[in-house]
């Protein structure tokens, strides 16, 4: 096989699972179902939250991008900003989270929701989630309304981004479709078994 052959059948090779996961949880379809554990051994199921407005937050407590949201509170202000007719569910797909080290996090950052447990992964990729953090809103329907980044400030420079999530929320509360349906996520890779 010639060189140009070589990196053609590389690229093919590279581009295919990325491309896969980039459209596993497309913008207007509906969202992959799930049954997962959270770290206090609560199991959460999507149908279970029919009816309302749910935020998935892909997350890892070691990644500084994470971190950083944390610390700005940007997560738990969107978290607490709607009361009940929103449900926000982390989850993190880490092939080394436990209940343990999500329940340190979730203590030291002061957070009440839940942080969904994914080791296997099998969640992360069916939503084709790529960063921590990764974001996706769903409708009352199941349907996904958003997918992509937290706001528009990868470097945390801005002192006041848009933030895109609470936008797509706020539209799907008010009867309305998100201005911004999907933006590129930013932040660590999912660290996903096998990476």
């Amino acid at each position: 096989m010639n060189h140009r052959l070589r990196c053609a059948a590389f690229a093919v090779a590279t581009l295919l699972p990325l491309t896969a996961l980039a459209q596993s949880a497309p913008v207007g379809e509906p969202a992959p179902a799930f049954t997962l554990t959270d770290q206090a051994g609560q199991t959460h199921t999507l149908e279970s939250y029919r009816g309302k407005v749910v935020v998935l937050e892909w997350t890892n407590p070691e990644c500084p991008y994470v971190v950083r949201h944390y610390n700005a509170d940007t997560m738990e202000n969107g978290a607490t900003a709607w009361g009940d007719d929103v449900v926000w569910l982390a989850v993190d797909s880490s092939n080394f989270v436990t209940p343990e080290s999500s329940a340190a996090f979730a203590a030291a950052e002061g957070f009440s929701y839940p942080t969904l447990q994914d080791p296997s992964g099998e969640v992360g990729r069916a939503y084709g989630a790529r960063t921590t953090p990764h974001m996706f809103v769903i409708d009352a329907e199941g349907v996904v309304r958003y997918n992509g980044a937290i706001d528009d400030d990868p470097r945390g420079r801005n002192e006041s981004p848009t933030n895109y999530v609470n936008a797509a929320v706020t539209a799907l509360l008010a009867g309305e479709a998100p201005e911004v349906a999907q933006t590129e996520p930013y932040g660590c890779s999912v660290k996903y078994p096998g990476s």
